[in-house]
């Protein structure tokens, strides 16, 4: 029973980084982006999340600086492909390892790497958290309770805003869009900028907040995971969230076997996360779900000129 209640109480800390930043691709890419880089904007939210606690010593503030640094170079990203029409996932490949380069070197440049942080303290849900074997789940940090809240207010602002309208509406027809007197660019600028804040979130939880220190490419992969997960829930930022409690609820089972006695090879360790993943896709692609849900001009670059 212990380990089972250890193991629903880390779900939660597990699963939102692959939340946050499945949230944020899902904004990205309902404006019709294709985005393939948040393992790299990640990476550049966990260092700058580490880098800025100690430098000012306040976790929320890190928090923050994480997501402005990973908007900021989300601007590069979104040069490529809204100004030079670059191929998307090209630039989103390319993102990912200059953020890779970059994170290593500013990093290692500064001297933050292990170098611990407090993180956030954990607090109990009144009443929740004496519950039998669930009670464990009922005690996190903020940012776990947030999480919910925040998916609830980009669905909000998604399907029942007029931001959220046009978004939607420059992902699925650009064109008519702009005749329509939407600024497609605009808004497209707008959603990049967005999601890879929550992206940024999404690492510097991983550097501040769960592992509470900083070393090169700690994300592992979580950010390709993210983009599958994506895929997984059909471009649905609920989905997105039960999926991320579904990935969480894995990565949180293998330390537990290994605290338990069970002995497991350090390989299959490393696997685990990418063959759930590669299993989840082979579903998806054998089920033939309804693609309906993806955005329209998903990948296409938006030219004012043509008219489809």
């Amino acid at each position: 029973m212990a380990l089972i209640s250890s193991w629903l109480g880390n779900t939660p800390e597990f699963a939102v980084p692959f939340a946050l930043a499945a949230l944020g691709l899902i904004i990205t890419e309902k404006s019709g982006v294709l985005a393939l880089g948040a393992e790299g904007l990640m990476l550049v939210g966990a260092v700058m999340g580490i880098g800025a606690y100690l430098s000012i010593e306040n976790t929320p503030l890190a928090l923050i600086a994480a997501m402005v640094s990973a908007s900021v170079v989300s601007l590069l990203f979104a040069l490529m492909v809204l100004v030079m029409r670059i191929n998307q996932v090209i630039s989103g490949l390319v993102l990912v390892f200059f953020c890779q380069g970059l994170s290593t070197w500013i990093g290692s440049q500064f001297g933050w790497v292990n170098r611990p942080v407090p993180g956030l303290s954990e607090f109990a849900v009144w009443g929740l958290a004496d519950i039998p074997i669930l009670g464990r789940v009922f005690i996190q940090n903020a940012v776990v309770y947030a999480t919910p809240l925040i998916f609830l207010l980009s669905v909000w602002a998604l399907y029942r805003t007029t931001a959220g309208l046009r978004l939607r509406a420059v992902g699925e027809n650009p064109q008519a869009g702009d005749a329509a007197g939407i600024p497609v660019l605009g808004y497209r600028l707008a959603a990049i900028v967005i999601g890879a804040a929550l992206i940024g979130l999404a690492g510097a939880f991983i550097s501040v907040l769960s592992t509470k220190l900083w070393i090169a490419n700690m994300t592992g992969g979580r950010g390709w995971i993210a983009v599958a997960l994506v895929i997984f829930a059909r471009w649905s930022p609920w989905k997105a969230l039960a999926g991320a409690l579904l990935f969480g609820c894995i990565e949180a089972l293998i330390p537990q076997l290994a605290a338990s006695g069970i002995k497991l090879s350090q390989y299959f360790v490393f696997m685990a996360p990418y063959l759930i993943t590669l299993g989840v896709m082979i579903w998806v692609a054998v089920s033939k779900r309804d693609s309906s849900s993806q955005p329209g001009a998903l990948g296409s670059p938006f030219i004012r000129e043509e008219r489809t």
